[in-house]
């Protein structure tokens, strides 16, 4: 029997505008939200600690092992919900497979969700997050989305640091100091129900993971499989001796997110459909696609992460930090990308930047155009671009291709970075590895194996 598609009551038949999209999305989340009092909340003072009987050894740092994304360490900590009486106790325990029903939810409907976070080494030998409720939060508006359970933000970051300070001091020990760990939570939904509905139970997890370093690698990057129908070898090396992120503008039959959609969360389902983009882009010889939408080419993010320009006004002639706006949906919101605008509103918009001849900025979140852009380039009023999130960190751009023109975007006196991406970028390293005492480092207190 083929499974029955559960309609929602008073769906009509005309299509929304974008403006009633979102609205008809936020009271659709407001209407499923989780919040009977009844049901046990998420609680990470319950947890059962089961160690690993078999450790495992750690791999040197960038070893095939370390580049192949594959290993984890040795534990994860999960906690099981369902609907009828809510969150059972966490459980940090050995790293290993789940077991899952054919028929689940996830498997089907891709209801499913994820945060992104390192741990990160400091150079005063101490373990820390970054503003970790953060991701936290996020990931709480991701599961309303995406029709997962709800929870206190609170909890699941305890639940991140238990993880963190089992794991971090073995993984990650204090001769690997500058070193990091990438930490994954997600949420599935494991309901072995078939038939189109909300799910009824779920599954949230964390696991900790071994990463390269990402951002110290971008003049060459990993080779990806031929496609067909790529460019040829000397375009491939062309590009490839550009500094900083090769990026190729997306086209309008192409499109990652969209008013009213599910763009601002993070889900599955929004990574899945880029990879073939993604693919082409790297096989003729870019790193990542700048994702445009609409007509008019509005620039939103590149690959998975926000994106930046830093150019002068025309009318003005003042120096602005540009990167798209948060309104309409589109874009995730990046915690790499709040703070940046923070740090920049803080730091760069007072005169001279910490005696350097950097001008001070303007902080725009605006909508802006592939023609904005290229009309900077045009007259020289374009400074420098560059990506940000968890996994690149701050990374300068040094070339977009869009409708067959190359843009060069200037990369500073040395060429390997814009000035105003380099400050930034050091700004947030001395607070993710402890150079700088701030709020957003969060030190974890290591547990002793």
């Amino acid at each position: 029997m083929a499974p029955i598609a559960i309609t929602p009551s008073g769906s009509g038949a005309s299509t929304p505008t974008a403006a009633q999209a979102s609205t008809l999305t936020q009271a659709g989340i407001k209407h499923h939200t989780h919040d009977n009092d009844s049901l046990a909340p998420l609680d990470a003072s319950k947890m059962t600690i089961t160690l690993n009987p078999n450790p495992r050894d750690v791999p040197a740092m960038n070893s095939p092992e370390v580049m192949a994304q594959k290993t984890c360490t040795d534990h994860m900590v999960t906690a099981a919900w369902n609907e009828q009486t809510g969150w059972a106790a966490p459980e940090l325990k050995p790293y290993g497979p789940f077991s899952i029903m054919p028929s689940a939810s996830v498997l089907h409907y891709a209801t499913e969700c994820f945060e992104g976070l390192k741990l990160y080494r400091g150079h005063d030998d101490r373990l820390r997050l970054f503003r970790v409720n953060r991701n936290c939060e996020r990931m709480r508006r991701s599961c309303e989305r995406i029709a997962l359970p709800d929870f206190d933000a609170k909890e699941l970051e305890k639940m991140i640091i238990a993880l963190c300070a089992r794991d971090g001091p073995k993984w990650l020990p204090k001769e690997r100091k500058g070193g990091f760990l990438y930490i994954r939570p997600t949420m599935i939904s494991t309901d072995p129900a078939l038939g189109v509905q909300r799910p009824k139970e779920a599954l949230l997890y964390v696991i900790i993971a071994l990463f390269p370093d990402m951002s110290k690698s971008l003049a060459t990057p990993a080779a990806p499989p031929a496609l067909k129908g790529d460019a040829t070898e000397e375009v491939k090396q062309e590009k490839k001796g550009t500094s900083g992120l090769k990026l190729l503008a997306s086209t309008e039959d192409t499109i990652r997110a969209w008013p009213g959609g599910f763009g601002y969360a993070k889900l599955g389902a929004n990574y899945g459909p880029s990879l073939v983009a993604q693919g082409e882009a790297r096989a003729r010889g870019f790193d990542q696609v700048l994702w445009l939408f609409g007509q008019e080419a509005s620039v939103t993010e590149a690959g998975a992460s926000n994106f930046f320009v830093v150019w002068r006004n025309k009318e003005t002639q003042k120096v602005e930090l540009i990167t798209a706006p948060l309104g309409e949906r589109i874009i995730l919101e990046g915690v790499t990308r709040a703070s940046i605008l923070e740090l920049a509103r803080t730091r760069l918009t007072e005169g001279k930047v910490q005696g350097s001849q950097l001008e001070s900025v303007e902080v725009v979140e605006r909508k802006f155009t592939m023609a904005d852009v290229i009309e900077a380039y045009e007259e020289g009023r374009l400074l420098e671009a560059f990506a940000a999130g968890t996994a690149f960190f701050v990374a300068p751009v040094g070339l977009i291709h869009y409708k067959n023109k190359d843009i060069e975007v200037p990369m500073g006196a040395e060429g390997e970075s814009g000035d105003y991406a380099k400050v930034l970028k050091g700004w947030l390293g001395g607070i993710m590895y402890g150079k700088e005492t701030h709020e957003w480092g969060v030190v974890v207190d290591e547990v002793e194996a």
